[in-house]
């Protein structure tokens, strides 16, 4: 019983720990975020000739969408309506942006500053005791049913900024989108930039295609990549171990859009329609792909089962690994906000949380993560073949890391992680209700940057999907270091899943 009483009492103090360092180093972050906001304004203007605008600016003011109409209102009384729908070129083929794509926690990102008050130091240090989390969930409870009583009349919403939405309108005008130049802080090296130098007019995503030798393919499959990688996560593993034994495949790896050899452009805001129509183009209709499996990691689960909603009895099979779901509470007014501090809780330990806290809610440090490692991805490159021996893994790995642009990695992750909030639940029910393919989920037991839940929390939006959890591995290693086993995995989730 002492023991237990030690260990208890070890863990409290480390969470209280936990918390009062984290509060402090996310109050010093929020300071030096802001500060580097005026280092880029000048720097932009100095090696590009004009103001960049940014979304760091705090939201305060209401504005009302519908039907493509934003009606803003200034703190003076004059008001603005614009248009925040028109018709975009994007690689050569029209498509609408929709406000409802662009997720508002690009721009309304509280700081801890900001929020200081006496109510948000009781949610972030009361809840590290057990009884006190549950008289809060006592009271959230009580909340919830106080929310439920409240009749409410639905209308779409948001709050913004008018310097935010002037940006927007820029990012979207048809203009903008020709221009392949890279920003001063990109990388502009040859593979980086290789998509805007080939002959390619519609610029279509990097597809890595593996095609049987000699015979004809039988059944297509779609590797999607996660989060900061790229297709070689894919080429580089699993695709060898596939070849010998399973010639009847046809398979596609890709790039999305903005990371590795695909298309990075400057003005696109990397919303799940423009990735999704991406890959369609680029993809399936480009190589008349009629039915066919998909692999997902990561980032690339949301992507899947976007495709799955769209493309219904095409699919044979949906194979998820570690996908990112965090199911929003009934009666949580702001889904998206709720998912980005599930993905980025703003603690520093695990050292992962504090890695994503610093991507998802500050833009300029996360620029500058990018400055110092994306643009200079060729000299870490070089040092990782050093140190390594030019260990292929390791290489592959960071040029997956290393090789895309912070306007791509920060509009994704806001615009699809954070961004999808509820849609997550209308794609999982459409695969639960209306396709017949089987599902099959795997997950790291030592994954720190996406808990076990998440693929609890899929099967129990699809009863029949099967999670299978692989012991002592973790995000990565739950694919590299066992491909072997994966493939085999795979042919024969394919072999059960063929129609």
């Amino acid at each position: 019983i002492a023991v237990m009483m030690t260990r208890r009492a070890a863990t409290v103090a480390g969470r209280w720990l936990n918390e009062a360092v984290s509060f402090l180093v996310f109050c010093l972050l929020d300071i030096v975020d802001l500060l580097l906001c005026v280092v880029y304004k000048v720097a932009d203007y100095v090696f590009e000739a004009e103001w960049k605008p940014c979304y760091c600016l705090s939201a305060k003011e209401p504005i009302t969408e519908t039907r493509g109409k934003i009606l803003l209102s200034h703190n003076n009384g004059v008001s603005k309506i614009l248009t925040l729908s028109p018709l975009q070129e994007l690689s050569g083929r029209r498509s609408k942006i929709e406000l409802e794509d662009i997720s508002e926690t690009l721009y309304t990102r509280p700081s801890l500053l900001s929020d200081l008050s006496v109510t948000e130091l009781n949610k972030r240090f009361v809840k590290v005791s057990p009884s006190d989390s549950e008289c809060s969930h006592h009271h959230h409870e009580k909340t919830l049913t106080k929310n439920k009583r409240r009749k409410t009349i639905a209308k779409s919403s948001l709050t913004v900024n008018f310097t935010v939405v002037e940006m927007l309108r820029e990012k979207i005008r048809p203009q903008n989108l020709s221009h392949d130049v890279s920003r001063w802080s990109d990388c502009d090296c040859g593979f980086c930039t290789s998509w805007a130098s080939t002959s390619d007019k519609d610029h279509s995503l990097f597809v890595k295609t593996q095609i049987p030798k000699g015979i004809p393919a039988k059944e297509d499959v779609l590797f999607i990549h996660g989060f900061i990688s790229s297709s070689a996560f894919w080429t580089e593993t699993v695709f060898p171990s596939l070849s010998a034994t399973s010639s009847a495949y046809r398979l596609f790896a890709v790039d999305l859009l903005g990371f590795g050899k695909s298309p990075k452009p400057a003005d696109s805001l990397y919303t799940l329609r423009e990735h999704v129509e991406m890959i369609e183009k680029s993809v399936l209709h480009k190589h008349n792909v009629k039915s066919f499996h998909i692999v997902a990691h990561s980032l690339g689960c949301i992507l899947a089962l976007d495709l799955a909603a769209r493309h219904g009895d095409l699919i044979k099979s949906l194979t998820l690994l570690a996908p990112p779901y965090y199911p929003v509470p009934v009666g949580e007014k702001k889904p998206r906000q709720y998912v980005m501090k599930k993905v980025a809780p703003r603690k520093v330990w695990p050292p992962i949380a504090l890695g994503a806290s610093m991507a998802a809610w500050y833009e300029h440090i996360s620029r500058t993560i990018c400055l110092l490692i994306c643009k200079h991805h060729r000299l870490w490159q070089f040092l990782a073949k050093l140190l390594t021996r030019n260990n292929r893994t390791v290489n592959f790995l960071i040029e997956g890391f290393m090789c895309h642009t912070h306007n791509a990695a920060w509009h994704t992750l806001h615009n699809i992680i954070c961004g999808t909030g509820s849609k997550l639940d209308t794609y999982l029910d459409v695969v639960r209700d209306k396709l017949k393919c089987n599902v099959t989920i795997f997950h790291g037991e030592n994954d720190e940057l996406i808990p076990i839940e998440c693929s609890y929390n899929v099967k129990q939006r699809i009863p029949r999907a099967l999670v299978k959890i692989i012991e002592k591995k973790d995000h990565i290693t739950m694919v590299v270091g066992r491909q072997d086993e994966f493939a085999r995995e795979l042919r024969e989730i394919w072999k059960t899943s063929s129609f």
